[in-house]
C-alpha cells in the first residue's frame, strides 16, 4: 500500500506511544520506508531503542546533533548528489542543516501521539526541539493525530489551536472513544493503528478524484430461508472495501452499500451495511442517481426463497423438502438502466470457465460501460487476476490484468476507470 513512500513519525509523550510502535511495524510491512523523530517527553515513555529496532533506522531526538543527523541522511542513496526538494532553495542537500533535510526527506509526516502541549506549540509557531523546529521547515503534508485526556481535546485552547493549524493545511483525524489511560471514559484514544495508516494514505495520492460520488457495492447477500439457515455466496468484499478505500484516499465522496463480513478499510468511506440482495438494491438505488461512478463487485444471490419462515424449520418434520426460489433483481443491470444513471457503470463478472466469451455476453445485456472478469477461485484469497472488457469504438476489446494482490488489483481498476470516457 506504501511501497516507496518515505513517511516520517513525530512522536509526542503520551502513553499512546505504543501503539505508534504497532504502526511502525504495519507501514513497513506495506512497504513504506520509515524514520522517526521523538520528543525529550516521548523518549519517558519507549526508548528511542525501540523504534530503531522496527525502522532499522537511528531515531532523531536531538536538534543540536545537527551534524550526525546531517552525515545520517546525506549518506542515504536517496539524498546523494540530489538538489533540495524546494527549488527555491536552490541548496545541495549535503549543506543542509538535519531537521531540514529530515523535513525534506518524508513524502508525508504523522504526528502521533499529538498532545495538546505539542498542538499549542504547533499552532503558535514555536520552536524548541527538533519536532516542533521541523515543522516550521516543512512543505509535505502532515497528519496529526491527536491522543489526551477527553476534557483536554474538547477544551476551547485545543479546540482554536486544532482549528489554527488546519486553516494551515494540517490535516487532523479525531481521536476514538473509548476507556482512556486516566481512568475515564470519553474521546482522546489514540485510533487504531490501520485507521491512521488508512488516513495517511490521501496525503500520499494524487486528489484526481475530488468532486466526484462513487458507488461500490461488495460483499456477499444473505437469503433467508427460515429463522436459522439461509442462501448466500462465496465472498469476502475484499475487493470492494479496497476499491472504496482507493477512491477515497484520491478525493472522490465513496459510498460502499456494504454485505455481511465486508471489511472496514478507509476513513472517509461512507458505509451502508446490509443483509438480503432487496436491502442491496434498494439502498444502491437510493444513491447512484447521477453518481459519477458505480461499481458493482458485491456477490449478489441470483435467488431468494419464494417463501420464509420466521421459526426454525425442523428436521424432523420432513425427510425431503421441496424449496422455491425466486429470481433477485440485476443490480448492477437495473442501476445502468436508470433514467439518470450514474456517468460510468462497471460490473464484475466471476466465471468457473469461459472467463472472457460469458463476461462479453452480460458487458451487452446488462448495458454497462465496462465489466472486469475474473476467476471464481480469488474469492477466498488475497490476490487477483482477471480481464478488463470494454465496448470501444473498434468492437469489444479486452485487456489482461495479470495476478497480484487485492490493493494492487484495485488500484489498476481505478487507473482504468479512469480513462474510461463516459
Amino acid at each position: 500500500m506504501f511501497q516507496g513512500k518515505n513517511i516520517l513519525l513525530g512522536i509526542g509523550g503520551g502513553i499512546a506511544v505504543y501503539r505508534v510502535a504497532e504502526l511502525t511495524r504495519l507501514l513497513i510491512k506495506q512497504g513504506a520506508k520509515v524514520r522517526c523523530v521523538m520528543t525529550a517527553s516521548a523518549c519517558e515513555f519507549v526508548t528511542p531503542l525501540t523504534f530503531e529496532a522496527l525502522t532499522g533506522e537511528a531515531v532523531h531526538t536531538d536538534l543540536f546533533d545537527l551534524t550526525s543527523e546531517r552525515d545520517n541522511l546525506a549518506g542515504q542513496p536517496n539524498w546523494t548528489g540530489e538538489v533540495c526538494r524546494n527549488a527555491g532553495r536552490n541548496m545541495d542537500v549535503e549543506h543542509q542543516m538535519g531537521h531540514i533535510q529530515l523535513a525534506r526527506w518524508a513524502d508525508a509526516v504523522l504526528i502521533a501521539p499529538a498532545t495538546s502541549n505539542l498542538i499549542a506549540k504547533l499552532a503558535h509557531g514555536i520552536a524548541d526541539d527538533l519536532l516542533t523546529t521541523m515543522m516550521q521547515v516543512c512543505d509535505t503534508p502532515v497528519l496529526l493525530a491527536p491522543a489526551m485526556n477527553a476534557s483536554m481535546w474538547e477544551s476551547a485552547a485545543t479546540q482554536r489551536n486544532l482549528h489554527t493549524l488546519q486553516a494551515d493545511s494540517f490535516s487532523v483525524i479525531e481521536p476514538a472513544s473509548g476507556a482512556l489511560a486516566c481512568g475515564e471514559q470519553g474521546i482522546g484514544r489514540l485510533p487504531e493503528p490501520q485507521a491512521l495508516a488508512d488516513a495517511i494514505l490521501p496525503l500520499l495520492l494524487p486528489q484526481a478524484l475530488r468532486g466526484q460520488h462513487w458507488i461500490i457495492n461488495a460483499g456477499p447477500t444473505l437469503e433467508a430461508w427460515d429463522a436459522v439457515r439461509v442462501l448466500t455466496n462465496r465472498a469476502s468484499g475484499t475487493l470492494g472495501a479496497r476499491l472504496a478505500q482507493y477512491a477515497s484516499a484520491m478525493g472522490a465522496s465513496v459510498t460502499l452499500i456494504a454485505g455481511v463480513g465486508t471489511p472496514h478499510f478507509g476513513c472517509g468511506v461512507q458505509r451502508v451495511d446490509v443483509k438480503s440482495g432487496d436491502e442491496m438494491l434498494q439502498a444502491c438505488t437510493q444513491v447512484a442517481q447521477g453518481a459519477d461512478v458505480f461499481i458493482g463487485t458485491a456477490a449478489v444471490s441470483d435467488f431468494r426463497f419464494a417463501n420464509v419462515s420466521d421459526k426454525k424449520i425442523k428436521r424432523a418434520d420432513a425427510q425431503q423438502l421441496d424449496v422455491q426460489l425466486t429470481a433477485n433483481t440485476d443490480i448492477v443491470a437495473s442501476i445502468a438502466g436508470m433514467k439518470h444513471r450514474p456517468k460510468k457503470v462497471i460490473a464484475f463478472a466471476a466465471e468457473s470457465e469461459k472467463h472472457i466469451a460469458y463476461a462479453k455476453v452480460k458487458l451487452q445485456k446488462k448495458g454497462v460501460d465496462a465489466i472486469v472478469a475474473n476467476d471464481v477461485r480469488n474469492m477466498d484469497s488475497d490476490t487477483a487476476s482477471g480481464w478488463w472488457i470494454v465496448d470501444g469504438k473498434q468492437g469489444i476489446h479486452e485487456e489482461s490484468i495479470e495476478k497480484c494482490n487485492k490493493i494492487q488489483f484495485s488500484q489498476e481498476i481505478i487507473k482504468k476507470i479512469m480513462e474510461l470516457k463516459p
